[in-house]
Order: structure tokens, then sequence, then C-alpha cells
């Protein structure tokens, strides 16, 4: 028989967690007793402000790819380290929350710091629950661990009622969960290709999560036997050596006026067209509007023209200017060498009959 707290700190272990970060709190004091006897197997980070541990398990998930742990007590201490929770939706970061929670007998009975996880969290999480009891411990650590890192990762809130971690139960463990890596088919490489070969000015975008220094070195010999320009999405401008010839900049506050007006007109037209269901083999599924997008940002040179804001200019400083114009201009006449070669004897840009 074991406590609810050893169970969890238990089935952590067998996740392979290493580290955690927690600001302490009476209300899962059962798992410090736990983490406290396992403290040679898994070190706890003890921080000052639950903001502070969410950051520092955020970071961690983001580094490792494998879900940051971070433990906060009820009400303000849940509410503190909402900041980390948000950052790691947007982020696409694995983490997961344990918080605790009032005791069931006095649920719904408005006790003293009691809050419902699951309307609080739900708008920004991947999943959250609470653990009712002791013997579904294991089902619900190794559910989290899939959720958060399945897909585009993400957080995951448990809520852990106190009479339930001082509770016992002789339960089995749950095997560590490792999510199968997913790469793109053949096919989906081909069209690829096909729409860089039809494309006039593409550019790529580099964000999102899972990155390791060797997809980051991928990236970089992907734009340049492609003689592609890349920009970094917000928060993301380490993905792509910023000193490289196809560096662009970064698209995010404070983005250079030159590369936003490169983009903006694609992003307008994908929000006003509506994407055209495939009828048959080979369809792309992209209307004609999507089409011009991928070519590079459309046809209408009109659309491209930044509009002056009234009442005075904006200053720009004109060594980032001289980037993105290099960035974005570079090698276009390669481009089209490839795009003459890929299109001999059918054109990308004919209209589908």
């Amino acid at each position: 028989m074991r406590t609810g707290g050893r169970i969890l700190v238990d089935n952590l272990l067998l996740q392979g967690v290493e580290l955690a970060f927690c600001v302490p709190g009476e209300s899962y004091l059962p798992v410090l007793d736990a983490l406290y006897d396992a403290r040679d197997r898994l070190r706890l980070i003890v921080c000052r402000q639950e903001g502070g541990a969410a950051y520092m398990a955020e970071a961690y998930g983001k580094l490792t790819g494998r879900p940051g742990i971070v433990f906060v007590t009820r009400g303000p201490g849940a509410s503190n380290a909402a900041i980390g929770i948000h950052t790691a939706a947007q982020d696409s970061t694995p983490l997961i929350v344990f918080v605790g929670q009032v005791g069931s007998d006095f649920a719904d009975r408005e006790a003293f710091q009691e809050i419902d996880y699951r309307r609080m969290y739900g708008s920004i999480v991947k999943w959250v629950a609470q653990i009712e009891h002791a013997e579904r411990i294991p089902e619900y650590v190794a559910r989290a661990f899939r959720v958060a890192q399945s897909g585009r990762p993400g957080p995951v809130v448990l809520a852990l009622p106190e009479d339930m971690l001082a509770a016992t139960a002789a339960v089995a463990d749950v095997a560590r969960v490792d999510v199968p890596v997913v790469q793109p088919a053949p096919a989906q490489i081909a069209q690829l290709r096909a729409l860089l070969a039809g494309a006039q000015r593409p550019v790529v975008i580099a964000g999102g999560s899972g990155w390791s220094a060797q997809g980051c070195a991928n990236l970089a010999r992907f734009a340049e036997a492609n003689a592609l320009p890349v920009a970094c999405a917000f928060r993301n401008q380490d993905v792509f050596d910023n000193r490289h010839p196809n560096y662009a900049g970064d698209v995010g506050i404070g983005i250079n006026p030159k590369l936003a007006a490169r983009i903006r007109p694609c992003a307008s037209r994908r929000r006003r067209a509506r994407p055209r269901v495939p009828t048959r083999a080979g369809d792309s599924g992209v209307g004609r509007a999507g089409m011009r997008c991928a070519r590079g940002f459309g046809a209408d040179r009109r659309a491209r023209v930044v509009r002056q804001r009234r009442g005075g200019s904006r200053r720009i400083s004109r060594v980032a200017d001289a980037a993105a114009d290099a960035g974005l201009a570079r090698s276009l006449a390669d481009r089209r060498d490839v795009a003459r070669t890929a299109s001999r004897g059918h054109d990308p840009r004919q209209r589908r009959r």
C-alpha cells in the first residue's frame, strides 16, 4: 500500500522525470514527503513565486522536449502560475502543472481558496482534470504525458485533492509514455517541391516547438539548397542563425516594415480565401488565392505597397532594410532557372479542369 503522494512521485520517476519545480504548499504535503524520500533520483528546485516556477518548468520543456513539471498550491498559487501556463500554450511547450486542491469533503462548499480548475484553465490548456481516487493516479499521469507531447505540444493541469493524496491504495504503475515521431509522406514532399518550383518570392517562417540542433542545421541546408529567405517567428529568433546570408529577419514585435510588407498581403488574402475541397487524387485542395500566396504572395503588386501612416514617418534602420532586401531578393535568377526546369511540360499555374 502506498499513499497517493508516493504513487504520484513513483510514476513521475517511471516517466523519466529528473527535475521538478515548486513553491511548497500545505495542500500537497504528501507529495512533498514523497519527493524528499526520492531526492537522490528526482531533483526538486524550490522557487519563491509560482510564476517563476512555471516559467522555469516551461523553459525546461522547451529545451528538452519532455514535459516540464511544476507543483503549486491552490488559489493564489494556481493564479500566479497562469502566466507560465499561457506561455506554454502559445509556444507549444509540453508542460504538466500539479495544483493542490481542497479535500473532497469540502468540494463545492466555497472552501478556503477553492477554485474549479476545469473552468479556470479550460481555455488555455490541452487538458485539465482532477484526480478523485488514488487508484487512478498512474492512469492520469500517463495520459498527462501523452497529451502534453502529442500533436501540437502544450500544457496540462491536474488538480490534487488533499484527501486523495493522503489516502492509500494498491495499484500497478504505468510504463513510460513515448510519443512516436511524425514525418511527412513522400506525396507531401512532392507537393511542396511543386509549390516551390512555381513560387516567385517564397519565404520560410520558422517557428513552433520541438527544435533541436540537428533540426536547425537541416533547416539551414534546406534554405541554402532552395535559395529561400528565412524569417523567424515570435520567440523563435534562435531557430535560424541571424548571421546566415539567407536570414531575412524576425516576424514579431518590431518587425522590419519591408519584411512585413512582403508577408502581410499573403496573410490578408489567406484570411479572405476559403480553401477548395479536394475532389480527385492529386488535387492539393488549395484555392486560387491560396495558390497565389504559395507562389510568392500573389501577382497583385498593389497589395504589397506599404501604406504610409498619417501624422509622420517611421525611422527605419538602413542596416535592417538592407538585410531584409538582401534576404528576400536573394538568388532570384537561380529561382527562375529552377522554375523553368521544373515546369517543362507542365505549368503549375494552369487552371485545373
